[in-house]
């Protein structure tokens, strides 16, 4: 009996200490997620998995910038999470060559095929080339505003109007994701599915993206051999996305099959500068771009699905959180308020003429740079709330980064926008404070903050091409929504981020609206 008493006490002390090394000694920080054996830190990810973001934001505000998380053995799951802006730069930029997307991005991704996403290389280059090409195109960008203030007159303002004069309770989040996806798929196949209306119909395709994009944000989670397994016998987020894949297959092969025959039948304008993406892929010039074919319906289908993804849900997603901010904040609507009077409206106004529907028509880019106040306020929610929570990166060699920390190839590298933004050593003891002035310099002027700082629309040769058409799309919106109306939040519900690929708002943005006189 004494033998066993000595060998339960010894037990017990080894587990003490086990735990003890695990649970004190071994964390950097208390914040830190303990790194279980075998588990590694998974289970304490796990449990904060509702407010992920601010959990990893809290770790990367006492770890100096970076932290390895540990995933369990065999798992493939580990990775080094950094907001350090020098480690950005150095990967996104001066040492870009090393860091391609690479095959477990595309693994994770696979939905969007080849797609400019999940290429690298030659193809890359043809992609990006032909894009730049096509959106950088003052006529295609004249379009994309054209497009955007068509459905602000015949779908926003209409809808809006309607829930106003019934006193009507309205998910904003839900509005702004309807507004951009018709606008995408105008600019993208020509197309309008009429998704931003009164009646609000169900769209396949805008539900069958929240699916694929709720799949791929676990899928950085768990183990491989896990959501392959659930994706081969049907089960859970990999069963959303076999049947999301199948309608974006479905409806993209419609699409391409309705241009074909209208080229065929001389509808479309072939030689017009303002046309779809689509029409323009069609009639590509393939000595040019040599890696792309445009008579390959599944290189059309990756183009279009993925033009589809970053257009709708990231201003989607930005005019959410931008739109909240404000609500939160009404000093900043006035000012934006009078900003747009001042510079906008002040020589159209008559007396017959109110401050917005008269004038509307005449917005142009130009005319809407003007508005400082407006610019700084959009780049302050992207900065808090960017529509790309997070990213990563893998080197094809061996590598040091900038903060000291060695990464081996093929290993995994995060980035969390989310958490840059708030971080006090990058911006300031007041980070977490919605400034738009902190974008205004002392002479009236746009602040320029270096991508590696301010990543929300991606650093380096990887630039986000649709930049300026995003920002013209949202100032267009701002401006006709806080001219006209008086939104007030919704009390009692819970703003948070829901756990995706885009940064949703988990339980939507709900609000009631008022006309102004």
């Amino acid at each position: 009996m004494a033998l066993i008493s000595l060998f339960e006490i010894s037990i017990a002390f080894f587990c003490f200490f086990l735990f003890r090394y695990f649970l004190i000694i071994k964390k950097p920080h208390r914040l830190c997620p303990t790194n279980w054996p075998f588990l590694g830190m998974i289970p304490g990810l796990l449990v904060e998995i509702h407010r992920v973001y601010d959990f990893v934001t809290d770790i990367l505000e006492v770890t100096n910038l970076t932290y390895p998380c540990i995933g369990p053995c065999f798992a493939g799951l580990d990775m080094l999470v950094t907001v350090d802006p020098a480690n950005i730069h150095h990967i996104m930029s001066s040492n870009f060559s090393n860091y391609p997307k690479g095959p477990e991005f595309k693994k994770l991704f696979d939905v969007l095929g080849d797609g400019i996403f999940n290429a690298d290389s030659e193809l890359w280059k043809d992609l990006r080339k032909s894009a730049q090409s096509m959106m950088m195109n003052p006529e295609f960008q004249r379009f994309s505003l054209a497009t955007s203030l068509s459905k602000l007159e015949k779908g926003l303002v209409p809808l809006l109007d309607h829930v106003a004069n019934e006193k009507l309770v309205v998910d904003l989040e839900d509005v702004f994701s309807r507004f951009t996806f018709d606008t995408t798929c105008v600019l993208a196949t020509g197309y309008d599915p009429g998704c931003l209306s009164v009646e609000m119909p169900e769209i396949e395709f805008a539900r069958a993206l929240d699916d694929a994009e709720e799949a791929i944000f676990f899928r950085h989670i768990k183990p491989e051999i896990l959501w392959k397994m659930q994706s081969l016998i049907g089960l859970g987020d990999e069963k959303k996305m076999t049947k999301a894949r199948a309608t974006f297959d479905r409806v993209c092969s419609k699409y391409i099959a309705s241009k074909r025959d209208e080229i065929s039948r001389g509808i479309s304008n072939v030689d017009s500068p303002s046309q779809d993406l689509l029409t323009s892929y069609m009639n590509l010039d393939t000595t040019k771009y040599r890696l792309l074919n445009p008579s390959d319906e599944r290189f059309l289908r990756d183009t279009i699905l993925t033009f589809m993804l970053a257009g709708r849900d990231t201003t989607g997603s930005a005019l959410t959180w931008f739109l909240w901010l404000l609500c939160k904040n009404q000093d900043a609507i006035a000012k934006i308020r009078q900003e747009i009077n001042a510079n906008l409206f002040a020589e159209t106004k008559t007396e017959h003429a109110s401050n917005s529907d008269e004038v509307s028509d005449s917005f142009n880019p130009q005319e809407l740079k003007k508005l400082v106040f407006l610019h700084g306020a959009i780049c302050e929610a992207l900065r808090l709330y960017p529509p790309v929570p997070f990213q990563h990166k893998s080197p094809t060699k061996t590598d040091v980064l900038p903060s000291g920390h060695k990464v081996d190839a093929n290993s995994k590298i995060l980035f969390c926008l989310y958490s840059l933004g708030r971080m006090k050593s990058v911006w300031g003891e007041d980070a977490l404070e919605f400034k738009p002035e902190r974008w205004i310099s002392e002479s009236g002027k746009p602040v320029h903050e270096p991508s590696y700082k301010f990543l929300s629309f991606n650093a380096g040769p990887r630039t986000c091409l649709g930049k300026e058409v995003a920002l013209m799309q949202m100032k267009s919106v701002a401006v006709k929504i806080i001219q006209n109306y008086e939104m007030k939040i919704v009390e009692g519900q819970t703003i948070e981020p829901a756990p995706s690929v885009i940064l949703h708002m988990k339980h939507g943005f709900k609000v009631t609206v008022s006309k102004r006189c």
